[in-house]
């Protein structure tokens, strides 16, 4: 387990120290409280792996795709907030994005609980202070 505490202005770093932990294209499972940064520090990840795409919340359209600048497809970003049972997960094709060999990064996964891989890696973000952030990762 690895704890990151990071500031606005060293979230770049700390994506940076994530991507250089994990193993290439991983399934990023990011938790905490509404306001904790999930969706800031996704689109500090897609940053730092060459996404040309500035990354958003997918809240209402649930996935959202990430291209490098070859045009080559990054990866998945889920926001499964606003699912109502994790069945609405599989209508949407859950297992056939999964199975792709992509990064995939996943807000709210307790709403799909069972359905993702046990090669989940496990972000979790908690609020310290108005700018400040800490990440407990737990890896492979």
């Amino acid at each position: 387990m690895e704890k990151i505490i990071y500031t606005n202005k060293e979230i770049g770093t700390a994506a940076a120290r994530v991507i250089s932990t994990v193993p290439e294209h991983s399934i990023l499972c990011l938790s905490g409280n509404m306001g904790a940064g999930k969706t800031t520090f996704i689109k500090a990840l897609v940053k730092q792996l060459g996404g040309i795409e500035q990354a958003n919340s997918p809240t209402f359209g649930i996935v959202n795709e990430y291209h490098y600048p070859n045009g080559a497809l990054l990866g998945y970003h889920f926001d499964f907030y606003r699912l109502n049972n994790p069945e609405e997960a599989l209508d949407l094709g859950l297992e056939e994005y999964l199975a792709e060999d992509l990064w995939v990064f996943i807000e709210w996964p307790e709403k799909v609980g069972d359905l993702l891989p046990d090669e989940c890696i496990d972000l979790h973000l908690r609020i310290l202070g108005p700018v400040t952030r800490k990440l407990t990762l737990r890896a492979i």
